[in-house]
């Protein structure tokens, strides 16, 4: 079962602002992905999330339940999430950081614009990618120069999601960037 059809399916059982306030408990930490009392964590992380079953299990792969919680907000959603998503931004695993991205610019949460604009910069390829994306959708005019200074990056999948946002954004913003 992929993730959207998990969370589809948690949504129609827990019901879907349950979902997603569980989720955004998980990724901020108000709740133990193994609380007696919330769902399942095989409901967003699958057969992963049968093998991480415990603390002891996780290690040093702890951010786990958080990407997960992230991504079940891909899929199930409430406003009440916003906080939980633009924290996560700051969140020390790059995984997670990535996913709240994602997050940021599928529900296009203009609160996260200035978290997003410094994640421009991260050390991991993959979530200067998504910041960018998501400045594409949320970012204003201020945002450009730091859009703009992504197609230097040595990397060409930043380079392309830069060329790719300033397009986006000029035509969102309905001004040349």
């Amino acid at each position: 079962m992929s993730p959207r059809e998990r969370i589809e399916e948690a949504s129609r059982v827990y019901g879907g602002e349950s979902v997603a306030l569980w989720c955004a408990e998980l990724l901020s930490g108000q709740v133990s992905f193994d609380a007696a009392d919330r769902p399942p964590l095989t409901l967003l992380g699958g057969a992963h999330a049968e093998l991480l079953s415990t603390y002891e299990q996780l290690g040093a792969q702890e951010y786990w339940p958080r990407v997960w919680a992230a991504r079940g907000l891909l899929y199930a959603w409430s406003p009440r999430a916003v906080p939980a998503v633009v924290g996560a931004l700051d969140d020390s695993a790059w995984r997670v950081r990535e996913m709240a991205l994602k997050v940021v610019r599928k529900r296009e949460i203009g609160e996260a614009s200035e978290a997003a604009a410094a994640l421009v910069t991260d050390e991991v390829t993959r979530v200067r990618v998504a910041a960018i994306r998501a400045l594409a959708l949320v970012g204003e005019g201020e945002h450009a120069e730091l859009v703009r200074d992504g197609t230097d990056d040595p990397e060409p999948s930043v380079r392309d999601a830069a060329l790719s946002a300033i397009e986006t954004m000029t035509h969102r913003l309905e001004r040349p960037l």
